[in-house]
């Protein structure tokens, strides 16, 4: 009997989107556009997936890197193959090609945007079953104009929005403090404040500069030290009341065991773009939850495509907590490749509930609204 859902036809895009604001945090800058990669894969009956990399340069690699890693490496191992077998085609790729997490989970949620629109049922009920139907979105305060960030919250606070992080460490720690203090005069206990120094903090000196930070009562304090400093991630998470959050300290499942095993952080953050999916992402939280450390949805540079996935796997996720960060394609992309935005009511994201991820994506978008770079 033949399988209708062998993918036949493999299509990647690299593009370049316009963003609204200029965006500052540790690690580096990102102004004018940011790079994705497009994932679309057609099985023998037709049936359409997407797929979404969002590598960042000094993070997980290069948005060309993940665009070659699919069209040159991993398109050979892709058709042919059943939608069906996710996990044995994922630890193929594994296998084949090292590292290019981003390409990969770009690959996993177009095969589950397939079978879930197979099925009739969003990616959610394919990864368990939703626990929630809403997540918290967060805003990250990152813009060089705080000014320009302060009135964002005004108005996103009269939308209903509670969660905003903060970029710290880019500026000095004086004006950190100024702009931490201008948010608690402005909206007081009213919003849900937390703060990311994205690595920026020397360990010599972090616990005296991060000690004047829980003065304004942070959920918590995320990545304040380079990753590979976890000793420092340790003591740090047991000197302050603060909880710590790890982020570039915790990519996968093997970094989440010897995060709990070091105590190095009361909480991490996952991102389909570090850790390669979907399913590796709730593997490295069910090691989470099991020490009881709650998960946050962190991002790079997703629009909808890929924070749809997102959206799928926090609503099965009990575990992730925390919130999302899946801003980018409500407040700073121009515009996105999707019909019709995953909807944000009430400072939340709402999940989607169409089958597969939920989403349509247009080809005139894409055409439109990004400027094609490559495509193969």
């Amino acid at each position: 009997m033949t399988d209708p859902l062998v993918v036949e036809h493999l299509r990647v895009v690299l593009i370049e989107s316009p963003i609204r604001m200029a965006r500052r945090q540790g690690v580096g800058d990102v102004k004018g556009t940011v790079k994705r990669v497009l994932l679309r894969l057609t099985t023998r009956e037709g049936l359409v997936g997407w797929g979404e990399a969002a590598p960042w340069e000094v993070f997980t690699g290069t948005a060309e890197g993940a665009f070659a890693a699919l069209d040159i490496y991993l398109r050979p191992l892709i058709l042919g193959r059943s939608a069906k077998g996710v996990r044995a085609l994922a630890a193929d790729l594994d296998r084949a090609l090292t590292g290019h997490t981003d390409a990969k989970a770009a690959v996993e949620m177009a095969l589950f945007d397939i079978l879930g629109r197979a099925a009739g049922l969003p990616v959610a009920e394919l990864l368990g079953g939703r626990v929630r139907d809403t997540i918290p979105l967060s805003f990250s305060i990152a813009d060089p104009d705080f000014e320009a960030d302060l009135a964002r919250m005004h108005a996103m606070t009269a939308e209903g929005h509670r969660l905003f992080k903060v970029k710290t460490g880019v500026k000095s720690h004086a004006e950190d403090l100024r702009h931490l203090e201008a948010m608690r005069a402005a909206f007081g206990e009213g919003i849900d404040l937390r703060v990311d120094y994205n690595q920026a903090l020397a360990p010599f000196g972090a616990l005296r500069t991060l000690r004047d930070v829980e003065a304004f009562r942070p959920t918590f304090i995320e990545q304040p030290v380079a990753r590979r400093h976890l000793d420092a991630m340790t003591a740090l998470t047991a000197a302050l009341d603060t909880p710590i959050l790890a982020d570039e300290s915790c990519f996968d499942a093997a970094d989440a065991l010897e995060v709990v095993r070091r105590r190095a952080a009361d909480a991490v953050s996952v991102k389909l773009m570090k850790c390669g999916g979907m399913l590796k992402a709730q593997a490295l939280m069910a090691i989470a939850e099991t020490a009881g450390l709650p998960g946050y949805g962190g991002t790079l540079w997703e629009g909808g495509i890929a924070l749809a996935a997102g959206t799928q796997l926090i609503a099965a996720t009990p575990g992730i907590s925390l919130g999302c960060e899946f801003y980018m394609p409500h407040h700073v992309l121009t515009e996105d490749v999707l019909e019709a935005r995953v909807p944000v009511e009430a400072g939340a994201v709402v999940v989607p509930q169409g089958p597969g991820l939920g989403i349509a994506v247009s080809e005139a978008a894409i055409r439109e609204n990004a400027r094609v770079l490559a495509e193969a």
